[in-house]
């Protein structure tokens, strides 16, 4: 092998470790920044919600059964916690549909859309999806705004029961909220989301 093919190896391998070291920082600590798109092709930033207590990013698909069934919870929480300075942003990505797992009778559901609309954004090359470490849909990212950024506080699942919210015992979601809104210390959590793989 040429000393110049050795160079282009070596620095490829360079390239790739310095992203994933970038990647995994994002992925359980502060996130500086991200952009996406609004339907009428307007931009929103991160930074742009400093203000905020939290924000809140929802990666749904309106072809998910799982996401189905999330979103009428979604928009209750969305309601609940705007008037106490939490933002949500709700990003539509694209899901692989044959592999998409059926929860019982979801697809036969109609979710009743009470109260504010959820505006959709997208998340043009799934850039933000990869640095918060999202791969299903439904799943939700709990981010605060710091002096560095935002911290991650929260990644994965909604509650413990995607099929029957009155069968929920965790809620997973509203409780890290309701952490941060009464300015308590929380450190990042994790729960495995249920739900459909992220196309990539």
């Amino acid at each position: 092998m040429s000393f110049r093919r050795l160079s282009l190896l070596a620095a490829v391998l360079l390239l790739t470790a310095t992203v994933v070291v970038t990647s995994a920082r994002a992925q359980s600590g502060v996130v500086t920044d991200f952009t996406l798109q609004s339907s009428t092709n307007s931009t929103v930033t991160l930074s742009s919600f400093a203000g905020k207590k939290a924000v809140v990013v929802v990666f749904t698909n309106g072809s998910c059964p799982f996401s189905k069934l999330y979103e009428s919870r979604l928009q209750a929480l969305a309601s609940q916690y705007s008037a106490q300075g939490v933002e949500f942003l709700f990003v539509n990505a694209p899901i692989n549909l044959e592999q998409a797992p059926t929860a019982t009778g979801a697809d036969k559901i109609k979710v009743k859309t009470e109260g504010q609309s959820m505006a959709q954004y997208a998340d043009e090359g799934l850039k933000t999806a990869a640095l918060l470490g999202v791969t299903k849909t439904p799943e939700v990212v709990v981010l605060q705004s710091t002096s560095g950024g935002f911290a991650m506080r929260y990644r994965g699942a909604i509650d413990d029961n995607p099929q029957m919210e009155s069968y929920v015992k965790d809620r997973f979601l509203k409780a890290t909220l309701d952490a941060v809104v009464a300015g308590q210390a929380t450190g990042f959590t994790e729960k495995r989301a249920s739900g459909c793989l992220i196309k990539k």
